[in-house]
């Protein structure tokens, strides 16, 4: 696949300041677009700036703590403020099971052991924190009749797996949300798509302390050929769909790598089920 060009495409990314965030806010200001990067890190931030070089021109970076309505709104009308529009928003920031406890994979925590606020604090980021923003970046999205929602979720065994709440179950209800933000954007020009990377990654939400071998880890740089197409003209009419990151080969032709690494978004076998057992109208329920 040839390289992709993203000049005059805007991108806000959150979590940008490290793991899976990192590597796409670096991939998308490479590949020419403007960036706006954020996150709560101010060290990490600046880290990012320097590895952009000479990039960083193109790079926009605020620290915004996503659980708060006034940061996100006040982010994405920084963004269009500096770049004149939001085509791209990226929800990547995420609390992981590091938050609640380092040793989490040795020593799994069960849901009673958990402080209280501590899963809210993952609820709060994890998904709300993606609504907000998302209902911040969509209205101007749907006004332009183009962009791009990519919600960052995981492996469905990494949603249901015991020791691992409430961080998969936070994932698990955003890629439910995305199921029906596709929806809600049919029509709009804007398409909602999730991206994974496919497999535990070499980010810190796996402790370098951690049972894993850090050299199968997934390296989060899978994230950036999709993202990179998922922000680009080629993606157009491509809504509803789950990419699996590590599964996407730059080397084949774009049609080919999708067709590798994606799926529809959710369980859609689920789906299909519950479909058919509900009656066609509320006609049907008189009946």
């Amino acid at each position: 696949m040839s390289k992709i060009e993203l000049n005059g495409v805007s991108c806000v990314v959150t979590g940008a300041a490290s793991g899976l965030g990192r590597a796409m806010a670096l991939g998308l200001v490479q590949a020419g677009a403007h960036v706006a990067a954020l996150d709560v890190s101010l060290e990490g931030l600046a880290a990012l700036r320097t590895a952009a070089g000479a990039d960083a021109q193109n790079l926009f970076t605020a620290t915004a703590d996503i659980r708060r309505e006034e940061d996100c709104a006040r982010a994405i009308e920084q963004t269009r403020a500096r770049f004149g529009h939001v085509n791209v928003l990226v929800n990547c920031a995420g609390l992981g099971m590091p938050y609640i406890r380092h040793d989490y994979l040795r020593d799994p925590i069960r849901f009673w052991e958990i402080d209280p606020q501590k899963w809210r604090d993952l609820i709060d980021v994890n998904i709300h924190g993606a609504f907000l923003l998302s209902r911040a970046a969509a209205p101007q999205m749907i006004a332009d009749g183009w962009g791009r929602i990519v919600n960052v979720t995981t492996s469905f065994s990494t949603m249901i797996r015991g020791g691992n709440m409430p961080y998969g179950a936070t994932k698990a209800a955003l890629e439910a949300a995305s199921h029906g933000w596709v929806q809600d954007l049919d029509g709009t020009g804007v398409s909602m798509n999730v991206l994974i990377p496919g497999g535990a990654a070499a980010t810190a939400m796996i402790p370098d302390d951690s049972p894993y071998d850090r050299e199968k880890l997934v390296d989060p740089s899978v994230m950036v050929a999709p993202i990179c197409w998922l922000a680009s003209r080629l993606s157009d009419g491509v809504t509803g769909r789950r990419f699996v990151a590590r599964k996407w080969d730059p080397a084949l032709p774009w049609e080919q790598a999708v067709a590798a690494s994606s799926a529809p978004i959710a369980w859609p076998d689920l789906a299909n089920e519950a479909l058919k057992s509900q009656p066609r109208s509320a006609g049907a329920l008189k009946a």
